[in-house]
């Protein structure tokens, strides 16, 4: 079964320095049939403008993953990381029993484009940790690169929780594919271009959730940038 969810169909909010498309219900937008989709319980596509950001908040029990696909974000947090996200690095951050932090974007004349992700984690009380990783495009051209996964394998990012993220960048006509074992569920989320999933087109910001599904099949119709989670 595949489900999808139109960028139109988005929860949206436009605060002046920050113009936020949320999938799933979050802050003042609620959808009680779009509350997340297995442990994944946000993705925002914000854009920030130059020099604005969100000031130190705090966060618990969430693992957050920052996608940036232009532009750069500064972030800091109450465990001493001091760091700037640019395109091709993933941040992971679990919150476990709290931590504060601030993201602001890095430039004063360039916006930030970015994908704010949040899942749940497998238990709760987990021990605050950062870790941050660089992936060159290079690595997924015409093809899927783990970024993200509760185990850390091939390089990845480790995730406390039992989802494997994968990045695509396919270029026009490349096809790709993601077995799914017995079981399993997967979101596919689109980040640029257009992809062809069975029979329904999707274009940036459009997401779907597949169940009973033997695989994600996609082929790029233009170029494109594809996010696949693999969820228990």
């Amino acid at each position: 079964m595949i489900k999808l969810r139109r960028s139109s169909e988005r929860g949206h909010a436009n605060h002046g320095w920050l113009d936020s498309y949320h999938t799933f219900s979050f802050a003042d937008y609620y959808d009680a049939g779009h509350m997340g989709f297995r442990s994944l319980r946000v993705i925002n596509e914000d854009r920030v403008l130059p020099g604005n950001g969100f000031a130190t908040h705090s966060h618990r029990d969430m693992e957050i993953v920052t996608w940036v696909l232009d532009g750069a974000l500064e972030h800091k947090d109450s465990l001493g990381t001091s760091s700037v996200i640019r395109p091709g690095e993933l941040q992971r951050m679990s919150a476990g029993t709290g931590v504060t932090h601030s993201e602001f974007n890095a430039s004063q004349t360039v916006p930030v484009h970015l994908l704010q992700i949040w899942l749940l984690p497998e238990r709760v009380g987990l021990t605050p940790s950062y870790e941050q990783r660089a992936f060159p495009a290079g690595e997924a051209r015409d093809r899927l690169r783990l970024i993200a996964s509760r185990d850390g394998r091939e390089g990845s990012v480790t995730v406390q929780q039992d989802v494997s993220l994968y990045r695509g960048v396919l270029g026009s006509g490349a096809r790709s594919e993601l077995p799914l074992a017995a079981g399993r569920h997967a979101w596919l989320q689109i980040a640029r271009g257009r992809v062809q999933l069975g029979a329904k087109t999707l274009a940036a910001g459009d997401g779907a959730a597949l169940s009973a599904e033997p695989a994600v099949v996609l082929e790029a119709l233009e170029d494109s940038e594809v996010l696949i989670f693999d969820l228990a």
